[in-house]
Formats: structure tokens, C-alpha cells, sequence
């Protein structure tokens, strides 16, 4: 069975410093998921719920919701971070074992510390090869997703998937592809987010949605659901935005505005048996937008196409 859920970052509650202001707190932003339709959420940043399980597990069952999972962003280029990030990663994996729900339990969502190199972040959706990784950086990034991985297996027996981002170094097709190649398959997933995959594939990224979802198959564990304007996408191009310029101006639109192909989605999910959540999200800044229409507009765009 497919359940949905949302998170934090379709609120505006996003990883990126300086974008803490004007935020929802936690509970309005629960109350609203609620209400407009979802029965999980992820984490969102460490602190913006509370980080002591007894209080959280209280926050998440008076809603009947289930935790799906915490994004850790990780500087996994650099081996002298991986120690503090190991750390880090096992303190969140530990919350969210303690209020997980045994029949779907959440996932460590790592991630590479994404719009922090100011390349990939003003080239986002357009990097060129020379701005990607060299051999030896792929090989301590890679060595890095494993360790913290593995860690967080063995201290919480949750399982770890890694998130492919616009504005870091794993945001391209081949770039997700050497990741993969580069990590243990039975340690490392991969959560599939179509509207960061449209972003990062270039001109014919709709196109290959589905191509890219046989071909990892094996690797999503779970799967993110957000849109992506190819017409922003090509104006972020032509005006040269960095990544968060783009979202800024709305580049992942509400679900069914943009090019991914979600009735193809829904049916590779029900062809491929996945069971379990799907996580909507629509990346805003604090203050953007309507957060809650959006989202019941998105869950309505999501129950017309049977989820």
C-alpha cells in the first residue's frame, strides 16, 4: 500500500542558513499537513521539532502521523567532516527510531551539503564536467555515504537513502549513476526525487523519468514527489540564476504544473510493488507562496491520479 506524507520544506523550513526566518513553527505547520490530507512527515531541520522522543512521539501520534524520514546534509568531500557527521547522523537516526512506526519505518535521508560550493550553486541545473568531481574526490565522498550509512545501520537499524539535490555534486544522471556504482547496495538507497531529477537532467530530463526509475530500481527505497517548470528551468538558464534564485521564482511549481510525468510515476510505482510513503515536496522560501493550498492542491493533483 502507497501512503502519503509532506515535509517540512514545502512550509519553507529548508537546510539552507539564512533561511530560518518567517518560518511556521512545527505545530502549525503539523496542524496544516494534517488538515489538508497527509498522514506522515519528514523531520525537517534538527531543532525545528523537538529533539527529545517522548515529546515528538506525543507531537506525531496526537496527529496520527508517522515520521518518514530526516534529511542530513553531509560535506562528504571533505574527510575530516565525516567524523562530526557520522555523530550527527546517528543522533538523528536515534530520534527517529525511538518514535518510528514498525510498519513503515523512516529513513536516514543523507545528502551532500548541498549550495555550499558557490559554483555548483550559481550553475545549478548546468554544471559543466569540469565542475564535477575527480576520481579521488568521488572515492572519499563515496567512502564517506558508506561509513555514515553503515553507522547508522548498525547503531538503529534504520536504513539510509541518498538524496540527489540540485546545487551539489551529486544533481546529474551521471552523477547519481556514479554514486551508486561507487557505494554498497546493500547499505546505501537511493530516495528518487522526481522534480530535483527534471532539474538536474538538462533538456530532456522529463523525458527520462521513468528510464532513470527502471534503471536504479533496485537502489529507491523511497521516493519524493515535487514538479519542476521547464519554463522557469529555461529562464533559470537564460538569465543565469543560481539555485536559489530559482527557487525563489517557483521552479518546483505545484505537482501536475510541470513537466514530470506523474500518471507514469504512479504506474511505476504500482508495476514496481512499492509499499510504503511517497513524500511530496514543494521547495519554498519562508514566507513564499500559500503553503497550505499548495499542499491540499497537491493532494488533490496526487488523489486524482490514484494516490
Amino acid at each position: 500500500m502507497i501512503v502519503v506524507g509532506n515535509a517540512p520544506c514545502s512550509w519553507g523550513t529548508l537546510e539552507f542558513e539564512g533561511e530560518q526566518t518567517s518560518r511556521l513553527t512545527f505545530s502549525s505547520m503539523l496542524d496544516e499537513l494534517v488538515e489538508t490530507g497527509y498522514t506522515g512527515t519528514e523531520l525537517g531541520d534538527w531543532g525545528f521539532m523537538p529533539s527529545e522522543p517522548t515529546a515528538l512521539s506525543h507531537e506525531l501520534h496526537s496527529r496520527a502521523l508517522t515520521m518518514t524520514g530526516a534529511f542530513v546534509p553531509v560535506n562528504f568531500r571533505d574527510a575530516s567532516a565525516h567524523s562530526a557527521a557520522e555523530a550527527a547522523a546517528v543522533r538523528t537516526a536515534t530520534l527517529l527510531a525511538a518514535v518510528a512506526d514498525p510498519a513503515h519505518p523512516p529513513f536516514l535521508v543523507l545528502a551532500d551539503d548541498n549550495c555550499k560550493d558557490p559554483q555548483r550553486t550559481q550553475f545549478a541545473s548546468r554544471a559543466t564536467s569540469a565542475m564535477m568531481l575527480g576520481d579521488a574526490d568521488w572515492a572519499i565522498f563515496a567512502a564517506g555515504v558508506d561509513r555514515i550509512a553503515q553507522s547508522v545501520k548498525r547503531e538503529t537499524g534504520l536504513r539510509s537513502v541518498f538524496h540527489h539535490h540540485g546545487g551539489g555534486f551529486v544533481e546529474t544522471p551521471a552523477e547519481i549513476e556514479r554514486l551508486l556504482s561507487l557505494t554498497d547496495p546493500a547499505t546505501v538507497g537511493l530516495v528518487f526525487d522526481t522534480g530535483h531529477y527534471v532539474f538536474g537532467a538538462g533538456a530532456h530530463g522529463a523525458a527520462g523519468v521513468i528510464a532513470a526509475m527502471d534503471r536504479w530500481a533496485s537502489r529507491i527505497w523511497y521516493v519524493h514527489l515535487k514538479d519542476c517548470s521547464t519554463e522557469l528551468l529555461a529562464r533559470s538558464a537564460r538569465e543565469s540564476w543560481d539555485y536559489h534564485t530559482a527557487i525563489a521564482n517557483g521552479v518546483f511549481c505545484e505537482l501536475g504544473r510541470g513537466a514530470v510525468p506523474f500518471n507514469e510515476v504512479k504506474a511505476w510505482l504500482d508495476r514496481s510493488g512499492y509499499a510504503g510513503f511517497v513524500t511530496v515536496e514543494q521547495d519554498v522560501l519562508p514566507g513564499m507562496g500559500s503553503p497550505k493550498a499548495s499542499a491540499l492542491r497537491n493532494r488533490d493533483y496526487l488523489s486524482s491520479i490514484g494516490l
